[in-house]
């Protein structure tokens, strides 16, 4: 067996550029070692073949260490579970929440997603200067909040402090998250208390039913947990959003070609979320025994991950994988940009609706839409692929 190669999370090559880094490292095996200084080491999948497998694969699991568990106060430590259940549970808490998830429910808020990002990008013309403006905050961050928000059922009054809370979740700041974490408890469980008192056509509105016709399906704690975990995690379509028109604006061919033919949409969203893939790495999982990944043999208790950035560009499965086709034929169970198996992105055909809706809205009302002098400014993380800023000339 070829020795496993080695990639420094923190090199500052790997970090300006991960697509060449583990491009390399695919080349020579199917598993590489990834390293952060003072942290240890995990193993990561760069093919897409046995990526796929290890998502679906039971002898690895999702556990406690996989995820920063954050230090909170005692009591608010039972809404901390639902970060790290698998198998059996998982998939229950899954199926109650899943019908508000389906590309039926998301195509059936397309309107109402047009008509929120109209109203944001007539609020960053007003604001821009000298026709500039940053996109991040005032497209690709505040969109996805408002979406999730409406979808769950947060009142509009309480919307701009989950926006606040999303901001801290986005800065990859893990001390103010943990700091914010007891408030974003508290404002899970008023949301609840609130749709009690008075029910909406949303989702928690839903769950509360569930809860009290039946409360051996859904507990208070596991439906408070619910409704802070979900309006998080559907704010991370920003950085889909924001990657998707920097990436547009750097290949002006392929740009020029989806404004000359705008039924390719959602082909093109398909093919910049493959090429641009916002979370670079997995959840690591733990193999519960020594198990052996394309002739790499993994011992029993290691983390291990997969390289969504490398296995987004295996050649086997994508031809020309590093060039930007956006009437590439898409394949939605093929690239790996909102995971695969039982976990699933939930909101993939939400992220999906949303990003045709603004990338289209954008396009149209933008002609000469063009990327400002100064530049966007990417956060160095290993883990996921962002950008802080996108100042855009509108």
């Amino acid at each position: 067996m070829a020795e496993v190669p080695e990639i420094e999370l923190t090199d500052p090559a790997v970090l300006s550029d991960p697509f060449t880094a583990y491009r390399r490292a695919r080349e020579r095996s199917p598993v590489v070692r990834l390293v952060t200084p003072g942290f240890g080491a995990m193993w990561a999948v760069t093919r897409h073949a046995p990526a796929r497998t290890l998502l679906t694969d039971p002898r690895f699991e999702l556990r406690a260490e996989s995820y920063l568990r954050p230090s909170v106060p005692e009591a608010y430590r039972p809404y901390l579970r639902t970060m790290e259940i698998d198998g059996p549970e998982h998939g229950r808490l899954r199926r109650l929440v899943a019908p508000a998830f389906t590309a039926r429910r998301a195509a059936d808020r397309r309107t109402r997603i047009e008509a929120v990002v109209a109203g944001l990008l007539d609020d960053a013309a007003r604001q821009a200067t000298d026709g500039v403006v940053d996109l991040v905050a005032h497209l690709a961050r505040p969109l996805p909040t408002a979406v999730i928000c409406d979808l769950v059922g947060v009142p509009e009054a309480d919307r701009p402090q989950w926006r606040a809370f999303g901001a801290a979740v986005a800065a990859g700041d893990g001390p103010t998250f943990v700091a914010a974490l007891p408030a974003i408890i508290d404002s899970a469980r008023s949301v609840v208390a609130q749709r009690r008192e008075a029910p909406g056509d949303d989702l928690v509105t839903d769950l509360i039913r569930v809860r009290d016709d039946d409360g051996d399906r859904l507990s208070e704690t596991e439906l408070v947990s619910l409704v802070w975990h979900l309006v998080l995690a559907g704010q991370t379509p920003a950085n889909l959003l924001a990657n998707a028109v920097e990436t547009l604006l750097a290949h002006p061919e392929q740009l020029a070609a989806l404004r000359a033919e705008p039924d390719l949409m959602p082909r093109a969203v398909e093919e910049l979320t493959r090429w641009s893939p916002p979370q670079m790495l997995t959840v690591p999982r733990f193999a519960t025994g020594e198990v052996t990944i394309d002739g790499v043999p993994v011992p029993a208790g290691e983390p291990v991950t997969v390289a969504v950035v490398a296995a987004n560009r295996d050649p086997e499965v994508f031809p020309d994988p590093d060039r930007l086709d956006l009437a590439r034929v898409p394949d939605r169970s093929a690239h790996l940009g909102y995971g695969h198996g039982p976990h699933f992105c939930l909101g993939a055909a939400l992220a999906r609706v949303q990003t045709e809706v603004a990338l289209t809205a954008l396009l149209r009302r933008s002609p000469d839409l063009a990327l400002a002098p100064a530049g966007a400014h990417r956060a160095p993380d290993p883990g996921t692929w962002r950008l802080l800023t996108l100042p855009v000339q509108l």
